[in-house]
């Protein structure tokens, strides 16, 4: 995701291992979810286990990416928040105006978790763009 400017360091490295390890325990955990691991859960506690259970490996990526970014060189790390910062913006943007569209518009409504998946895809669209750390 971050490109050549990371690849071959040892904080790139400890960054791709983070986020393996991270994501395979998110994606461990919704894939459960969806094939009824969970679907006989008997409390609201147990419920609220689960969404803190699922949620903690996207604390765990946003701490691996503030880890490569302390553990990188100036231009690396200024390029990173240059670009989580864009990506969050915008991801914003486009929440807001989802969720006046679904206030408004009678756009379909979409669960709030979709935030971390567009601000992903936002960080990726955007990208290719920042070339500075200006």
């Amino acid at each position: 995701m971050f490109g050549s400017f990371t690849k071959g360091t040892a904080a790139g490295r400890r960054y791709v291992i983070r986020t393996a390890a991270f994501m395979s325990g998110y994606v461990a955990v919704n894939v459960a979810a969806i094939f009824g691991a969970f679907d006989d859960l008997a409390s609201p506690v147990a419920a609220w286990a689960l969404a803190a259970t699922v949620s903690a490996p996207v604390v765990g990526q946003i701490w691996a990416t503030l880890s490569l970014m302390r553990e990188s060189d100036e231009f690396v790390r200024a390029l990173i928040a240059k670009l989580f910062i864009l990506a969050a913006g915008l991801s914003m943007a486009i929440a807001t105006f989802w969720g006046f569209g679904e206030s408004y518009a009678d756009a379909p409504h979409l669960p709030a978790w979709f935030v971390y998946p567009l601000f992903w895809a936002c960080f990726g669209l955007v990208a290719p763009f920042v070339k500075s750390s200006r």
